[in-house]
């Protein structure tokens, strides 16, 4: 599975949040994450969404995306005490590790394409 924006691979490496149990946990408890790595969260429905970065021991990029997977907000999560809000209702929350965003390119407007599967 590849997630890709602007003709651009952005991880290789990914993985899927859909239940309510694995939206939860995120990414607590685990050490690190590969250079290649995106967790995607999808939502039942857009909400508005707050994130923490309890019991993760590393910095994260995040993207918020609306239901047609454009990015209406980008932000950078401090390790343990890190928070961030989506601002507005999303469908879509991706999480990357830190310098994903800046290496990468991407800003608001920009649409992200993966599989649901």
């Amino acid at each position: 599975m590849l997630l890709k924006s602007n003709g651009n691979t952005i991880a290789s490496d990914v993985e899927y949040a859909k239940s309510m149990f694995s939206q939860a946990k995120g990414l607590m408890f685990r050490s690190s994450v590969p250079d290649s790595y995106a967790m995607i969260f999808i939502l039942s429905s857009p909400k508005k969404i707050s994130l923490h970065m309890l019991f993760v021991p590393f910095p994260l990029d995040v993207l918020f995306l609306d239901d047609e997977k454009r990015i209406v907000k980008t932000t950078y999560l401090r390790p343990w005490v890190g928070l961030g809000d989506s601002g507005e209702k999303v469908k879509y929350i991706i999480e990357l590790p830190a310098g994903t965003i800046s290496r990468s390119d991407l800003s608001v407007g920009d649409k992200v394409m993966f599989d649901e599967t």
